[in-house]
């Protein structure tokens, strides 16, 4: 058995909902007496947490897995996540796995963990996305100085080129109790920041089966009522909304962002397509006309707000001219900086039945193009603040002798390292 084995690493690829979940997996296995290790240290057990929006999420797993091989043959080698749940056999037969968990099976890590024993043959612990149901929740904590709460999780919408709801089934969520309860824990250990996090974040409120209700106790809970009552939580002075689709963003949601003095004048709403051909194709919930009346909307109560977009460049059937329209609706729209994703196949979607299918060197030519732009609504929204002073809530991380810090609209600000900043909110000059 491998009860004398006291060192763990962990890894994260993907979102900010993986580092959450990370963050949590780690505090219960040092609550089994594990010591935590950096990952580029030699250690008795390695988590990998793993992410499958793009293909080069699974490259970047399996090239993590040899590098272990070499470094640390005789080790555990634990890999959840996405990609353990959508390719389970796939990640058993790299050399060197160990433990391959599902979705339903990564929190209870420290049990399968402890029924390992030396020498047994690789072991799938994972189930169908139909069975996977209960909320777990997490957030990390000491890893960063914004700390990430996830709130929800799994997805009900069938984008045509998503495998997020196959990877973390139906959408359920935390009751509002228990988010309010988490944020208070957070306050006492001296967190100034919380990002909310979640699959489908707008879509809040479902309970642990999917439902609007949770055994005996009806609730209808929503994503408003939710932001609501944090907003009333002592000790916490800043939220960010992480993404939220544009379909679920309501006025009433923006308003608050608007009157609030602890919710950041800062969304980061997903796009995808500038496009509505795309749009529809995409099976996305929205047109273009909605999304530039969210942003209008924005900017007229918080013209300082910032706003960033998801985008996927190089869909099945984006011809030049579909492409075109992204970029110039893009161009015109008031707002801050992109994601840009570049379009890859995942398997059992159905953007994969499609065409034409666009050649991959074009798809990195958009991508550097709407990069280009991206960099340009950067320095454009920042030239906006030249001279105002705004509040600056300053990182731990010293980088070559400079720390860095976001401003309350997600400016981010480089100075030189000063202890006594780590953690305080500073006013700051643009």
């Amino acid at each position: 058995m491998i009860n004398n084995k006291r060192t763990v690493a962990f890894h994260t690829l993907g979102c900010k909902l993986n580092f959450s979940e990370t963050s949590t997996l780690s505090r219960m296995m040092e609550a089994e007496g594990y010591e935590k290790k950096n990952f580029d240290e030699v250690s008795d057990v390695y988590v990998i947490n793993t992410c499958s929006v793009t293909d080069s999420a699974d490259k970047e797993c399996r090239q993590i897995i040899r590098r272990i091989q070499k470094k640390a043959p005789e080790s555990l080698v634990v890999v959840t996540g996405c990609y353990a749940q959508l390719k389970p056999k796939e990640i058993a037969e790299i050399p060197g796995v160990d433990l391959v968990l599902g979705a339903a099976e990564k929190f209870n890590i420290v049990k399968h963990i402890a029924e390992w024993t030396q020498g047994d043959s690789t072991k799938i612990c994972s189930c169908d996305t139909e069975d996977i149901n209960g909320f777990n929740a997490s957030f990390s904590a000491h890893d960063r100085t914004r700390t990430f709460l996830k709130v929800q999780d799994g997805c009900d919408y069938n984008c045509s080129y998503c495998t997020i709801p196959m990877a973390r089934g139906k959408s359920r969520s935390d009751s509002i109790d228990n988010v309010i309860k988490n944020a208070k824990e957070l306050a006492s250990k001296g967190v100034k920041e919380i990002v909310l996090t979640g699959v489908n974040l707008g879509d809040f409120g479902k309970g642990n089966d999917g439902n609007f209700s949770v055994g005996i106790n009806q609730r209808e809970e929503n994503f408003y009522e939710l932001i609501q009552a944090l907003d009333e939580v002592e000790g916490i002075q800043r939220y960010r909304i992480s993404s939220i689709e544009p379909n679920l963003l309501t006025n009433d949601i923006i308003s608050f962002v608007a009157n609030s003095k602890k919710f950041m004048p800062h969304f980061h709403i997903p796009l995808q397509s500038g496009c509505n051909h795309i749009l529809k194709l995409m099976r996305r919930r929205y047109l273009r006309e909605l999304y530039a009346d969210r942003v209008t909307f924005i900017k007229q109560l918080i013209p300082h707000c910032s706003i960033g977009v998801d985008v996927i460049v190089g869909f099945p059937g984006e011809t030049e001219e579909y492409f075109k329209e992204t970029y110039n609706f893009l161009h015109d729209l008031d707002i801050s900086y992109l994601h840009v994703f570049t379009y890859s196949e995942r398997a059992n979607t159905v953007a994969l039945d499609i065409k034409p299918v666009v050649p991959v060197n074009i798809r990195h030519e958009r991508n550097k193009i709407l990069r280009n732009l991206s960099y340009m609504k950067s320095q454009y929204f920042t030239e906006q603040h030249k001279g105002q002073t705004r509040k600056v809530l300053f990182e731990t991380s010293d980088k070559n002798g400079k720390m860095e810090g976001y401003t309350d609209n997600y400016i981010r600000v480089a100075t030189p390292y000063k202890q006594e900043w780590v953690n305080e909110i500073i006013d700051w000059k643009i």
